[in-house]
């Protein structure tokens, strides 16, 4: 019956089905893209990348192109969620909007971006809060080591970068020391951001009784397909009393600087009052999914004595949450902005619709100021970052290039009532692939400090100006261009 169809004898045979084979993988992973209904530049870029590299571009696609967010790692809904929580975001958002709570200045300007985060994030606003500003890593790691030698029933240590070096081992110690005195002690790394961490590091911990877990572990060269999505968070929380998040990993170079870069700026944040149990609620979340663990007991959220009032509200996002949360919160701020934007963040290669607000505020008189590196750790985002200058100075932002070492602080000013500080650049990976954490601080004292510091890091900045950028070398705007158009696949 099937006589008339007979495949060509030999090798010619093996070619036809092979051909075959990838024509219908090929279209199967292009659909696959399409139906994600992603931002079309990144949906274009990977079928470009899948047609024009027909193998490479597959397996790329296969380790870092599928989208998570549409079909979750996990849900952490199920894990902390209940009907307290719940009622606690039901009553603040009845809260934000009334007179009672809105008094305050801060907070009656910022209540579309605080209602926007209880939504999408559940994130509750606290306002009993302690915030100290941390400028570079001598003052964040003498106050992290501080506490953690003070600890008494339990550290919390997540990060994305540890290192096996003086910073690193030093750390280690006190970890060690604090869980032989009985504290409980728990580790969360990031297996491809630590992935130089040597098993005898790990070992040395665990032997003493410390808890160590990888954020989803990656065997070379079998590459699983969660490979791009990392745990980019840098959290410190000690007795549920006091907390660290900002832009410092645990490595030398965050302290001592780099050979090749020279000092390294950065900025981190110690927390004392509610807002902790937010940062403490997101390190349980992680917990609870690289180890199962259910961390429930009210030990691990204790009364706070704090009578500061600074308003803080702790963001959280990454694939496991239904929104980009952080991205959301920045494009609410930046569109509402009256006055001036201050932004500093040592990869910017913003999303489309971070890049108009940007634009847009700045066409309609806003003074904003952008600052990145003149030097980089990254020669490919560098030149990506790069890119954008052109359109920004056409619109009127004005762009400063660190000079004195390299600025790796992810910061956010607006009109001197709202402020932030995390582990997110601005940046499409931090937006929709990465697991960040930021601190949104709606306070003027606080918010004017980080403004302060900004304008003296803009001492050791360079403005760009349109002359010389438009005369930089032509090999300059093609590295440019080039990174730009891979910069969706990074």
């Amino acid at each position: 019956m099937l006589s008339w169809f007979r495949l060509p004898a030999g090798n010619d045979g093996i070619v036809i089905v092979l051909v075959v084979f990838y024509v219908i993988i090929l279209a199967t992973t292009i659909f696959t893209i399409i139906s994600d209904k992603r931002d079309p530049v990144k949906a274009l870029s990977w079928i470009a990348v899948i047609v024009l590299l027909p193998v490479l571009g597959f397996l790329l696609y296969i380790v870092f192109g599928q989208n998570y967010r549409k079909r979750k790692i996990f849900n952490k809904k199920g894990i902390l969620r209940n009907q307290q929580i719940e009622g606690i975001i039901a009553k603040q958002l009845y809260a934000v909007n009334s007179p009672l709570v809105c008094n305050r200045d801060e907070i009656l300007v910022n209540r579309d971006t605080i209602t926007l985060l209880l939504n999408n994030n559940e994130s509750p606003i606290t306002y009993n809060n302690k915030v100290t500003i941390l400028n570079d890593g001598e003052e964040t790691f003498s106050s992290i080591i501080e506490a953690l030698r003070n600890a008494e029933s339990s550290i919390h240590f997540e990060y994305y970068i540890i290192q096996d070096d003086v910073l690193g081992n030093q750390i280690a110690d006190i970890l060690i020391e604090r869980a032989g005195k009985g504290v409980e002690v728990r580790v969360i790394y990031d297996d491809v951001g630590s992935w130089s961490l040597p098993k005898n590091y790990i070992r040395r911990l665990k032997s003493a009784g410390v808890k160590v877990e990888a954020f989803m572990p990656v065997v070379f060269p079998f590459f699983t397909s969660k490979i791009n999505y990392r745990n980019h968070r840098k959290i410190v929380v000690v007795d549920g009393k006091i907390g660290f998040t900002g832009g410092l990993n645990i490595a030398d170079r965050y302290l001592m600087g780099t050979k090749k870069l020279g000092a390294w700026r950065d900025t981190h944040l110690r927390l004392e009052g509610k807002g902790v149990q937010s940062l403490q609620a997101v390190f349980i979340t992680d917990w609870y999914f690289v180890n199962g663990e259910k961390l429930n007991h009210p030990r691990y959220f204790p009364r706070h004595n704090v009578n500061d009032q600074v308003a803080v509200q702790i963001a959280a996002s990454g694939p496991d949450s239904d929104w980009a949360s952080i991205m959301q919160a920045y494009f609410s701020a930046i569109t509402k902005a009256k006055s001036h934007i201050y932004i500093s963040s040592p990869y910017f290669l913003p999303n489309e619709s971070i890049l108009t607000a940007i634009k847009v505020a700045s066409l309609s008189g806003v003074d904003v100021k952008l600052m990145i590196p003149y030097h980089s750790d990254s020669k490919v985002v560098y030149w990506a970052t790069r890119s954008y200058v052109t359109e920004l100075l056409e619109a009127g932002v004005k762009v400063y290039m660190y000079r004195s070492g390299f600025n790796h602080s992810k910061l956010l000013m607006i009109d001197g009532v709202f402020s932030s500080v995390g582990s997110a650049n601005m940046d499409i990976r931090s937006f929709e692939d990465n697991f960040e954490v930021s601190a949104m601080i709606y306070d003027e004292g606080k918010t004017s400090e980080l403004e302060e510091n900004f304008k003296n890091d803009l001492q050791n900045a360079v403005l760009v100006r349109g002359y010389w950028w438009r005369n930089r070398p032509k090999l300059h705007c093609f590295y440019e261009a080039l990174s730009r158009l891979l910069s969706p696949l990074l």
